[in-house]
Protein backbone atom coordinates (compact mmCIF):
# COMPACT_ATOMS: atom_id res chain seq x y z
CA UNK A 1 0.00 0.00 0.00
CA UNK A 2 0.86 3.79 -0.80
CA UNK A 3 1.54 4.83 3.00
CA UNK A 4 1.60 8.75 2.08
CA UNK A 5 -2.15 8.59 0.98
CA UNK A 6 -4.73 9.71 3.18
CA UNK A 7 -8.49 9.88 2.95
CA UNK A 8 -8.70 13.47 4.49
CA UNK A 9 -9.01 16.36 2.48
CA UNK A 10 -5.28 17.85 3.13
CA UNK A 11 -3.86 20.82 1.36
CA UNK A 12 -2.99 20.99 -2.07
CA UNK A 13 0.84 20.28 -2.87
CA UNK A 14 1.03 22.76 -6.04
CA UNK A 15 4.94 22.69 -5.68
CA UNK A 16 4.94 18.58 -6.67
CA UNK A 17 1.71 19.01 -9.00
CA UNK A 18 4.34 21.26 -11.09
CA UNK A 19 7.17 19.22 -10.70
CA UNK A 20 5.69 16.37 -11.67
CA UNK A 21 3.63 17.75 -14.72
CA UNK A 22 6.33 20.43 -16.21
CA UNK A 23 7.67 18.07 -17.94
CA UNK A 24 4.94 16.26 -19.41
CA UNK A 25 3.54 20.50 -20.96
CA UNK A 26 7.44 20.36 -22.63
CA UNK A 27 6.94 16.52 -23.98
CA UNK A 28 3.64 17.50 -25.07
CA UNK A 29 4.24 20.94 -27.23
CA UNK A 30 7.75 18.77 -28.58
CA UNK A 31 5.25 15.87 -29.52
CA UNK A 32 2.19 18.39 -31.13
CA UNK A 33 4.42 20.95 -33.35
CA UNK A 34 5.41 18.01 -35.30
CA UNK A 35 1.91 17.10 -35.86
CA UNK A 36 0.58 21.11 -36.32
CA UNK A 37 3.49 22.15 -38.91
CA UNK A 38 3.64 19.03 -40.44
CA UNK A 39 1.95 20.68 -43.60
CA UNK A 40 5.04 23.37 -43.58
CA UNK A 41 8.15 21.25 -43.43
CA UNK A 42 7.01 17.89 -45.29
CA UNK A 43 7.91 18.70 -48.75
CA UNK A 44 11.33 19.32 -46.61
CA UNK A 45 12.58 16.09 -45.77
CA UNK A 46 11.19 14.06 -48.48
CA UNK A 47 11.30 14.33 -52.42
CA UNK A 48 10.04 17.42 -53.93
CA UNK A 49 7.01 17.28 -56.64
CA UNK A 50 3.90 15.70 -54.66
CA UNK A 51 2.98 17.62 -52.12
CA UNK A 52 0.50 15.11 -51.01
CA UNK A 53 3.03 12.16 -50.70
CA UNK A 54 4.77 14.46 -49.30
CA UNK A 55 2.47 14.73 -46.31
CA UNK A 56 1.83 11.13 -45.93
CA UNK A 57 5.41 10.17 -45.73
CA UNK A 58 5.63 12.69 -43.07
CA UNK A 59 2.87 11.22 -41.05
CA UNK A 60 4.13 7.64 -42.03
CA UNK A 61 6.83 8.92 -39.28
CA UNK A 62 4.47 10.23 -36.98
CA UNK A 63 3.04 6.86 -37.04
CA UNK A 64 6.58 4.97 -36.25
CA UNK A 65 7.39 7.39 -33.33
CA UNK A 66 4.24 6.27 -32.07
CA UNK A 67 4.90 2.33 -32.36
CA UNK A 68 7.76 3.41 -30.09
CA UNK A 69 5.00 4.35 -27.42
CA UNK A 70 4.85 0.81 -26.24
CA UNK A 71 8.35 0.52 -26.07
CA UNK A 72 8.90 3.55 -23.97
CA UNK A 73 5.73 2.80 -21.88
CA UNK A 74 7.29 -0.51 -21.07
CA UNK A 75 11.43 -0.04 -20.73
CA UNK A 76 10.74 3.55 -18.96
CA UNK A 77 8.36 2.35 -17.07
CA UNK A 78 10.03 -1.08 -16.25
CA UNK A 79 12.65 1.75 -14.95
CA UNK A 80 10.16 4.22 -12.92
CA UNK A 81 8.79 0.88 -11.01
CA UNK A 82 12.32 -0.33 -9.75
CA UNK A 83 14.57 2.90 -9.70
CA UNK A 84 12.49 5.60 -9.00
CA UNK A 85 10.02 8.20 -10.51
CA UNK A 86 12.09 11.06 -10.00
CA UNK A 87 15.16 9.42 -12.41
CA UNK A 88 12.68 8.15 -14.89
CA UNK A 89 10.83 12.19 -15.16
CA UNK A 90 14.60 13.86 -16.06
CA UNK A 91 15.12 10.60 -18.25
CA UNK A 92 11.82 11.01 -20.73
CA UNK A 93 12.53 15.07 -20.98
CA UNK A 94 16.08 14.80 -22.07
CA UNK A 95 14.84 12.45 -24.67
CA UNK A 96 12.38 14.35 -25.96
CA UNK A 97 14.39 17.30 -26.28
CA UNK A 98 17.33 15.89 -28.26
CA UNK A 99 14.55 14.44 -30.81
CA UNK A 100 13.34 18.26 -31.25
CA UNK A 101 16.49 19.79 -31.74
CA UNK A 102 17.45 17.07 -34.22
CA UNK A 103 14.52 17.75 -36.15
CA UNK A 104 15.23 21.54 -35.99
CA UNK A 105 18.50 21.68 -37.03
CA UNK A 106 19.02 18.57 -39.72
CA UNK A 107 19.36 19.74 -43.12
CA UNK A 108 16.54 19.59 -45.95
CA UNK A 109 16.35 16.45 -48.75
CA UNK A 110 17.65 18.94 -50.92
CA UNK A 111 21.12 19.03 -49.22
CA UNK A 112 21.26 16.03 -48.31
CA UNK A 113 19.65 13.41 -49.77
CA UNK A 114 17.87 10.18 -48.09
CA UNK A 115 20.21 11.16 -44.87
CA UNK A 116 17.39 13.57 -44.08
CA UNK A 117 13.90 11.59 -43.72
CA UNK A 118 16.56 8.96 -41.86
CA UNK A 119 16.95 11.84 -38.96
CA UNK A 120 13.23 12.51 -39.21
CA UNK A 121 12.71 9.16 -38.62
CA UNK A 122 15.48 8.64 -35.55
CA UNK A 123 14.32 12.07 -33.85
CA UNK A 124 10.94 10.50 -33.88
CA UNK A 125 12.09 6.99 -32.26
CA UNK A 126 13.78 8.48 -29.50
CA UNK A 127 10.63 10.46 -28.68
CA UNK A 128 7.95 8.55 -29.25
CA UNK A 129 10.26 6.51 -26.27
CA UNK A 130 10.05 9.28 -24.47
CA UNK A 131 6.70 10.12 -24.88
CA UNK A 132 5.79 6.88 -24.14
CA UNK A 133 7.79 6.77 -20.83
CA UNK A 134 6.87 9.93 -19.68
CA UNK A 135 2.91 9.48 -19.28
CA UNK A 136 3.32 6.11 -17.49
CA UNK A 137 5.74 7.87 -14.99
CA UNK A 138 4.39 11.45 -14.39
CA UNK A 139 0.67 9.35 -14.39
CA UNK A 140 2.54 7.30 -11.27
CA UNK A 141 4.05 10.14 -9.62
CA UNK A 142 0.94 12.34 -9.34
CA UNK A 143 -1.70 9.83 -8.45
CA UNK A 144 0.91 8.37 -5.56
CA UNK A 145 1.49 11.64 -4.17
CA UNK A 146 -2.52 12.69 -4.04
CA UNK A 147 -4.38 11.92 -0.96
CA UNK A 148 -7.68 9.22 -1.87
CA UNK A 149 -10.04 11.52 -1.66
CA UNK A 150 -8.22 14.33 -4.15
CA UNK A 151 -6.51 11.79 -6.77
CA UNK A 152 -8.69 13.01 -9.24
CA UNK A 153 -8.19 16.45 -8.67
CA UNK A 154 -4.57 15.63 -8.74
CA UNK A 155 -4.87 13.89 -11.74
CA UNK A 156 -6.29 16.53 -13.87
CA UNK A 157 -3.47 18.71 -13.56
CA UNK A 158 -1.16 15.53 -15.98
CA UNK A 159 -3.80 16.58 -19.10
CA UNK A 160 -3.96 19.85 -18.07
CA UNK A 161 -0.37 20.78 -18.61
CA UNK A 162 -0.65 18.27 -21.87
CA UNK A 163 -3.16 21.26 -23.54
CA UNK A 164 -0.78 23.72 -22.01
CA UNK A 165 2.07 22.63 -23.82
CA UNK A 166 -0.30 21.72 -27.16
CA UNK A 167 -1.64 25.49 -26.82
CA UNK A 168 1.33 26.55 -27.02
CA UNK A 169 1.80 24.70 -29.59
CA UNK A 170 -0.98 25.71 -31.74
CA UNK A 171 -0.50 29.45 -30.61
CA UNK A 172 2.67 29.58 -32.37
CA UNK A 173 0.90 28.32 -35.23
CA UNK A 174 -1.24 30.66 -35.16
CA UNK A 175 1.76 33.51 -34.60
CA UNK A 176 3.88 32.32 -36.90
CA UNK A 177 1.49 31.74 -39.53
CA UNK A 178 0.13 35.63 -39.11
CA UNK A 179 3.51 37.35 -39.12
CA UNK A 180 5.62 34.69 -41.92
CA UNK A 181 4.27 34.54 -45.54
CA UNK A 182 4.23 30.66 -46.59
CA UNK A 183 7.38 30.85 -48.31
CA UNK A 184 8.93 31.29 -45.27
CA UNK A 185 6.89 28.64 -43.31
CA UNK A 186 8.17 26.14 -45.91
CA UNK A 187 12.01 27.39 -45.90
CA UNK A 188 12.61 28.05 -42.24
CA UNK A 189 9.74 29.38 -40.42
CA UNK A 190 8.46 25.35 -39.33
CA UNK A 191 12.28 24.87 -37.65
CA UNK A 192 11.78 27.35 -34.92
CA UNK A 193 9.32 25.37 -32.68
CA UNK A 194 11.53 22.29 -32.52
CA UNK A 195 14.29 24.70 -31.31
CA UNK A 196 11.91 26.23 -28.76
CA UNK A 197 11.07 22.82 -27.95
CA UNK A 198 14.64 21.73 -27.29
CA UNK A 199 15.29 25.11 -25.36
CA UNK A 200 12.49 24.34 -23.16
CA UNK A 201 13.40 20.97 -22.22
CA UNK A 202 16.68 22.32 -20.30
CA UNK A 203 14.05 23.88 -18.12
CA UNK A 204 12.04 21.16 -17.46
CA UNK A 205 14.81 19.26 -16.40
CA UNK A 206 16.06 22.04 -13.74
CA UNK A 207 12.23 22.19 -12.16
CA UNK A 208 12.14 18.46 -11.82
CA UNK A 209 15.56 17.88 -9.85
CA UNK A 210 13.54 19.99 -7.28
CA UNK A 211 11.57 16.88 -6.44
CA UNK A 212 13.00 15.45 -3.21
CA UNK A 213 13.95 12.10 -2.81
CA UNK A 214 11.49 11.34 0.28
CA UNK A 215 8.72 12.74 -2.49
CA UNK A 216 10.17 9.91 -4.90
CA UNK A 217 7.08 7.53 -3.98
CA UNK A 218 8.69 4.48 -5.24
CA UNK A 219 11.84 4.55 -4.05
CA UNK A 220 11.75 2.28 -1.31
CA UNK A 221 10.18 -0.44 -3.53
CA UNK A 222 8.36 -3.94 -2.48
CA UNK A 223 8.88 -6.94 -4.13
CA UNK A 224 10.69 -6.72 -7.91
CA UNK A 225 8.60 -7.84 -10.63
CA UNK A 226 11.49 -9.41 -12.47
CA UNK A 227 8.53 -10.17 -15.37
CA UNK A 228 5.80 -7.37 -15.49
CA UNK A 229 4.33 -8.20 -19.07
CA UNK A 230 4.22 -11.98 -17.94
CA UNK A 231 2.51 -10.90 -14.55
CA UNK A 232 0.00 -8.48 -16.27
CA UNK A 233 -1.00 -10.98 -18.35
CA UNK A 234 -1.15 -13.76 -15.41
CA UNK A 235 -2.35 -11.58 -12.70
CA UNK A 236 -4.08 -8.32 -14.09
CA UNK A 237 -5.66 -9.42 -17.33
CA UNK A 238 -8.87 -7.65 -16.74
CA UNK A 239 -7.27 -4.41 -15.69
CA UNK A 240 -4.89 -4.50 -18.62
CA UNK A 241 -8.17 -4.60 -20.69
CA UNK A 242 -9.63 -1.78 -19.09
CA UNK A 243 -6.40 0.00 -19.95
CA UNK A 244 -7.06 -0.79 -23.50
CA UNK A 245 -10.87 -0.37 -23.43
CA UNK A 246 -10.64 3.31 -21.75
CA UNK A 247 -7.56 4.10 -24.63
CA UNK A 248 -9.51 3.23 -27.68
CA UNK A 249 -12.13 6.09 -28.08
CA UNK A 250 -9.91 8.84 -25.47
CA UNK A 251 -7.10 8.03 -28.17
CA UNK A 252 -9.23 8.98 -31.13
CA UNK A 253 -10.85 12.06 -29.30
CA UNK A 254 -7.29 13.42 -28.44
CA UNK A 255 -5.63 13.57 -31.92
CA UNK A 256 -9.00 14.15 -34.07
CA UNK A 257 -10.01 17.39 -31.44
CA UNK A 258 -6.69 18.39 -29.99
CA UNK A 259 -3.90 18.16 -32.79
CA UNK A 260 -5.22 16.61 -36.53
CA UNK A 261 -8.50 18.87 -37.20
CA UNK A 262 -6.37 22.17 -38.16
CA UNK A 263 -4.57 20.11 -40.47
CA UNK A 264 -8.57 18.78 -41.66
CA UNK A 265 -9.96 22.22 -41.67
CA UNK A 266 -7.44 23.14 -43.84
CA UNK A 267 -7.53 20.79 -46.49
CA UNK A 268 -10.82 19.50 -46.20
CA UNK A 269 -12.96 22.67 -45.44
CA UNK A 270 -10.83 25.00 -47.30
CA UNK A 271 -9.96 27.06 -44.10
CA UNK A 272 -7.32 29.65 -43.64
CA UNK A 273 -4.56 28.43 -41.40
CA UNK A 274 -4.97 31.53 -39.16
CA UNK A 275 -8.52 30.50 -38.95
CA UNK A 276 -8.00 27.14 -38.02
CA UNK A 277 -5.21 27.39 -35.69
CA UNK A 278 -6.89 30.16 -33.81
CA UNK A 279 -9.77 28.27 -33.57
CA UNK A 280 -8.10 25.00 -31.95
CA UNK A 281 -5.94 27.69 -29.67
CA UNK A 282 -9.38 29.06 -28.10
CA UNK A 283 -10.69 25.55 -27.74
CA UNK A 284 -7.46 24.43 -26.18
CA UNK A 285 -7.60 27.16 -23.43
CA UNK A 286 -11.77 26.55 -23.31
CA UNK A 287 -10.27 22.54 -22.46
CA UNK A 288 -7.26 23.44 -20.20
CA UNK A 289 -9.42 25.13 -17.35
CA UNK A 290 -12.20 22.30 -17.38
CA UNK A 291 -9.24 19.50 -16.06
CA UNK A 292 -9.20 20.55 -12.59
CA UNK A 293 -13.33 21.31 -12.49
CA UNK A 294 -13.82 18.16 -13.88
CA UNK A 295 -11.24 16.77 -11.98
CA UNK A 296 -12.36 18.24 -9.33
CA UNK A 297 -15.94 16.92 -9.72
CA UNK A 298 -14.96 13.18 -10.17
CA UNK A 299 -13.85 13.41 -6.44
CA UNK A 300 -17.29 14.18 -5.12
CA UNK A 301 -19.67 12.27 -7.62
CA UNK A 302 -17.76 8.91 -8.26
CA UNK A 303 -15.39 8.69 -12.12
CA UNK A 304 -18.25 6.60 -14.16
CA UNK A 305 -20.72 9.64 -14.23
CA UNK A 306 -18.01 11.28 -16.79
CA UNK A 307 -17.10 8.64 -18.61
CA UNK A 308 -20.50 7.18 -19.55
CA UNK A 309 -20.84 10.39 -20.51
CA UNK A 310 -17.77 10.99 -22.81
CA UNK A 311 -18.36 7.95 -24.34
CA UNK A 312 -21.92 8.11 -24.74
CA UNK A 313 -21.73 11.76 -26.31
CA UNK A 314 -19.62 10.77 -29.01
CA UNK A 315 -21.15 8.05 -30.10
CA UNK A 316 -24.44 9.61 -30.49
CA UNK A 317 -23.21 12.69 -31.97
CA UNK A 318 -19.48 12.69 -32.99
CA UNK A 319 -20.48 11.32 -37.01
CA UNK A 320 -23.47 14.44 -36.94
CA UNK A 321 -20.79 17.68 -35.80
CA UNK A 322 -17.73 16.41 -38.30
CA UNK A 323 -19.80 16.79 -41.37
CA UNK A 324 -19.74 20.59 -40.85
CA UNK A 325 -16.02 21.07 -40.71
CA UNK A 326 -15.65 24.21 -42.86
CA UNK A 327 -13.86 27.34 -43.16
CA UNK A 328 -15.95 28.90 -40.68
CA UNK A 329 -13.97 30.22 -37.33
CA UNK A 330 -17.07 30.05 -35.46
CA UNK A 331 -18.16 26.60 -36.96
CA UNK A 332 -14.33 25.34 -36.06
CA UNK A 333 -14.55 26.74 -32.92
CA UNK A 334 -17.68 25.01 -31.58
CA UNK A 335 -16.29 21.73 -33.07
CA UNK A 336 -13.65 21.83 -31.21
CA UNK A 337 -15.40 22.77 -28.01
CA UNK A 338 -18.04 20.17 -28.21
CA UNK A 339 -15.22 17.13 -28.44
CA UNK A 340 -12.67 18.24 -26.09
CA UNK A 341 -15.56 19.36 -23.49
CA UNK A 342 -16.22 15.56 -23.72
CA UNK A 343 -12.58 14.48 -23.73
CA UNK A 344 -12.02 16.77 -21.09
CA UNK A 345 -14.67 14.56 -18.66
CA UNK A 346 -12.50 11.21 -19.64
CA UNK A 347 -8.66 13.06 -19.71
CA UNK A 348 -8.90 14.76 -16.34
CA UNK A 349 -9.40 11.80 -14.26
CA UNK A 350 -7.54 9.45 -17.20
CA UNK A 351 -4.16 9.22 -14.78
CA UNK A 352 -6.47 8.30 -11.72
CA UNK A 353 -8.82 5.85 -13.21
CA UNK A 354 -5.49 3.97 -14.71
CA UNK A 355 -3.61 4.22 -11.22
CA UNK A 356 -6.35 2.63 -9.77
CA UNK A 357 -6.01 -0.53 -11.53
CA UNK A 358 -2.35 -1.60 -10.39
CA UNK A 359 -0.02 -2.03 -7.76
CA UNK A 360 3.20 0.05 -6.90
CA UNK A 361 5.69 -2.24 -8.18
CA UNK A 362 3.62 -2.60 -11.43
CA UNK A 363 2.21 0.38 -11.98
CA UNK A 364 4.11 2.32 -14.24
CA UNK A 365 4.60 -0.81 -16.94
CA UNK A 366 0.94 -1.57 -16.21
CA UNK A 367 -0.15 1.67 -17.71
CA UNK A 368 2.72 2.44 -19.73
CA UNK A 369 2.69 -0.69 -21.73
CA UNK A 370 -1.26 -1.13 -22.71
CA UNK A 371 -2.03 2.56 -22.97
CA UNK A 372 0.89 3.29 -25.15
CA UNK A 373 0.42 0.15 -27.24
CA UNK A 374 -3.22 1.40 -28.58
CA UNK A 375 -2.48 5.04 -29.05
CA UNK A 376 0.27 3.94 -31.26
CA UNK A 377 -2.16 1.10 -32.88
CA UNK A 378 -4.41 3.97 -33.22
CA UNK A 379 -3.44 7.16 -32.34
CA UNK A 380 -0.15 6.95 -34.65
CA UNK A 381 -2.05 5.96 -37.66
CA UNK A 382 -5.21 8.46 -37.59
CA UNK A 383 -3.10 11.75 -39.52
CA UNK A 384 -2.00 8.91 -42.07
CA UNK A 385 -5.51 7.48 -42.37
CA UNK A 386 -7.41 10.45 -42.24
CA UNK A 387 -5.46 12.02 -44.75
CA UNK A 388 -5.34 9.23 -47.26
CA UNK A 389 -9.21 8.28 -47.32
CA UNK A 390 -9.86 12.18 -47.50
CA UNK A 391 -7.49 11.84 -50.74
CA UNK A 392 -9.84 9.75 -51.72
CA UNK A 393 -13.14 11.36 -50.80
CA UNK A 394 -14.08 8.41 -48.04
CA UNK A 395 -13.11 10.14 -45.11
CA UNK A 396 -16.75 9.12 -43.26
CA UNK A 397 -15.27 5.82 -43.20
CA UNK A 398 -13.05 7.12 -40.22
CA UNK A 399 -16.42 8.60 -38.62
CA UNK A 400 -17.48 4.66 -38.24
CA UNK A 401 -14.51 3.61 -36.98
CA UNK A 402 -14.21 6.38 -34.28
CA UNK A 403 -18.03 5.23 -33.29
CA UNK A 404 -17.27 1.64 -32.68
CA UNK A 405 -14.04 2.66 -30.31
CA UNK A 406 -17.33 4.94 -28.61
CA UNK A 407 -19.15 1.90 -28.16
CA UNK A 408 -16.20 -0.25 -27.21
CA UNK A 409 -15.19 2.03 -24.71
CA UNK A 410 -18.66 2.76 -23.27
CA UNK A 411 -19.35 -0.92 -22.50
CA UNK A 412 -15.33 -0.61 -20.66
CA UNK A 413 -17.17 1.97 -18.46
CA UNK A 414 -19.96 1.01 -17.57
CA UNK A 415 -18.78 -2.88 -16.39
CA UNK A 416 -15.80 -1.04 -14.59
CA UNK A 417 -15.63 -0.99 -10.56
CA UNK A 418 -16.10 2.85 -8.81
CA UNK A 419 -13.06 3.34 -7.75
CA UNK A 420 -13.16 7.59 -6.29
CA UNK A 421 -11.88 7.67 -2.78
CA UNK A 422 -10.86 3.98 -3.13
CA UNK A 423 -7.15 3.84 -1.28
CA UNK A 424 -4.10 2.82 -4.28
CA UNK A 425 -3.43 -1.13 -4.33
Amino acid sequence: MIATNSSKTEPIKYKKILAGSVGNLIEWFDWTIYAAFAIFFSSQFFPPGNDTAALLATFAVFAVGFFMRPVGGWLIGLFSDRFGRRNALALTIIMMAVGSLLIGITPTYESIGLLAPLLLVLARLIQGLSLGGEYASATTYLTEIAPDKQRGFYSSFLFMSAALGILMASGLGWILTTTLSKTDMNAWGWRIPFIIGAIGGVVGIWIRQSIAKEDDTNVEKKEVVKQPLRSLIRDYPIETLRIIGFSTLSTYAFYVFMAYLPTYAIRHGGADPKIAFGANTVAIIFYMFMQPLFGYLSDKIGRKPQLITFALGNLLFFYFVMQFVNDSFVTLLLIEMFGLTLYAMYSSIAPAIMAEQFPSNIRAVGIGTPYNLMVAILGGTTPYLLTWLQSIHMESIFYFIVLLAAFISLITFVKMPETAGSKLK
